[in-house]
């Protein structure tokens, strides 16, 4: 559901076929990262931003561990290269959020 949201949201923001897909892709990687140590039975929440010519996706879940994803990994190195910058953060309450940004025009994230 939330890939879809993405892809329409992006669409309406006239950002390009690859980039829309980027960000699907991009936003269903964080969702799988956070999905693996969310608290079972808890709710996944998804924040939509535009800031300037980018749009900021925030995933978050409360988790078992509250630790912050690892940055050596395949995975992370995914969302990197398709979102363009990517970072996480994590509350007292061991929510942890993952902010995927977007720019509108940019064309490839770096890798």
């Amino acid at each position: 559901m939330l890939r879809t949201a993405t892809a329409g949201l992006a669409a309406r923001l006239d950002f390009t076929l690859d980039e829309i897909e980027d960000l699907r892709i991009a936003v269903d990687e964080a969702c799988a990262i956070l999905l693996q140590q969310a608290v079972p039975g808890s709710v996944l929440s998804c924040v939509f931003r535009l800031v300037d010519d980018s749009l900021e996706v925030t995933v978050s879940a409360p988790t078992t561990d509250g630790h912050a994803p690892s940055r050596d990994t395949f995975a992370w190195t995914v969302l990197s290269a398709l979102a363009g910058k990517v970072s996480s953060a994590v509350d007292k309450d061991k929510t942890v959020s993952i902010s995927l940004y977007k720019q509108r025009g940019a064309g490839p994230g770096p890798a």
